[in-house]
């Protein structure tokens, strides 16, 4: 136990929670940017057993973000170099490898035989796979996301909570979405965000804390925003029984919001396009400051109210720095709305670039 002390001294913790860790299993998809922070620390904290589902070779454009592997891996399996350099690091740790892509002939095999799954994965098919998979096997989801500088955190299928089609009913059309190879990812954000996931992991299997069921946590990174909101399960998304026939959908998860500048949203507004500004902020953010022809519908109140939006016209969401609107526009776009625009910068940079009168926060 003397590899664990640092844990073990901790106020409510200690070698009974240690123990835990040691009998519980964990299954970790994906060994890139989110996985390789979550493998680590999991290994790390004495996980005593841990599957890696990862079919993929490391390329020289990971290295930025995917502090695991090195120059001269270049080429090779992710997975087979993880464990290799996992059981250096904790040789206590039993390591299960899975080489191959999940699909729908392996995924519930593969995920039945774990305690918690936690995806790593980076693209809306293997989301909506381990999402049903999940359910069908009664299995804890503890979910990851990041994009630019921006991520999202929050636990799946935990006692009863929410899923991830509750807050993503459906996926988007392929071709409505960004190409992740294009947009970018700042190099710390995966290891923030994955060693987020690690802890909600920690939390769920030996019970200390409160995990992210039926919410869930964006962070800015940029502006050092923190915001977590509410998430309503839906029973329909908790009864699945069985999988999809097909969930061949390898597009990137940053899903079909397009991005609009405060400039690109002040020639619009002037020009009387058919556009509705929605403001997503809260009663008192909106106070201090907002654009005048915006209509204010506070995030946790939206998807009450999409009904009564049309969804074929064009809808351009505002919030503080652009994370929570992006987070409603995916909601949106999975709902089937067609147009759906995120001001970048949100109502800050409306204030720094467009009206320098506006009380800022």
């Amino acid at each position: 136990m003397q590899r664990y002390d640092r844990q073990t001294r901790l106020d409510g913790f200690g070698p009974e929670k240690q123990a835990l860790l040691q009998q519980a299993s964990v299954l970790v998809i994906g060994a890139g940017g989110l996985g390789v922070p979550v493998l680590q620390y999991l290994t790390a904290m004495g996980i005593g057993k841990m599957g890696i589902v990862e079919h993929d070779t490391v390329s020289i454009t990971n290295l930025q973000r995917q502090v695991l592997y090195t120059t001269a891996d270049t080429g090779k399996s992710k997975v087979q170099l993880a464990v290799k350099r996992l059981q250096e690091l904790n040789p206590e740790v039993k390591f299960i490898i899975h080489d191959t892509w999940l699909t729908t002939d392996n995924a519930l095999d593969i995920i039945s035989h774990y305690d918690v799954v936690v995806d790593c994965s980076d693209n809306f098919g293997t989301r909506y796979l381990v999402n049903d998979a999940c359910v069908i096997a009664g299995k804890p989801l503890v979910y990851g996301a990041i994009y630019k500088f921006e991520g999202q955190v929050s636990v799946f299928n935990y006692k009863g909570g929410a899923t991830y089609r509750c807050i993503f009913p459906e996926a988007p059309e392929a071709g409505e979405m960004l190409n992740c190879n294009e947009i970018g990812v700042l190099g710390v954000l995966p290891g923030i965000i994955g060693c987020y996931q690690a802890n909600e992991t920690v939390k769920i299997i030996t019970g200390i804390g409160t995990p992210l069921k039926n919410q869930l946590l964006t962070i800015d990174t940029l502006h050092n925003i923190h915001h977590t909101f509410n998430i309503t399960p839906v029973e329909a998304n908790l009864q699945i029984s069985q999988l999809q026939k097909d969930y061949n959908q390898s597009v990137c998860e940053v899903i079909g919001v397009q991005s609009l500048s405060v400039q690109q949203l002040q020639e619009w507004l002037q020009k009387d396009e058919k556009l509705l500004l929605v403001d997503v902020r809260e009663d008192d953010e909106w106070e201090i400051c907002h654009i005048p022809q915006s209509v204010h519908i506070p995030m946790g109140h939206v998807l009450q109210h999409a009904a009564s939006l049309n969804a074929d016209a064009p809808v351009a969401l505002i919030c503080h720095h652009g994370m929570r609107s992006r987070a409603v526009g995916q909601r949106l776009t999975a709902m089937g709305f067609k147009k759906v625009y995120n001001v970048e910068g949100g109502i800050h940079a409306w204030a720094c670039v467009i009206d320098d009168q506006m009380q800022t926060y």
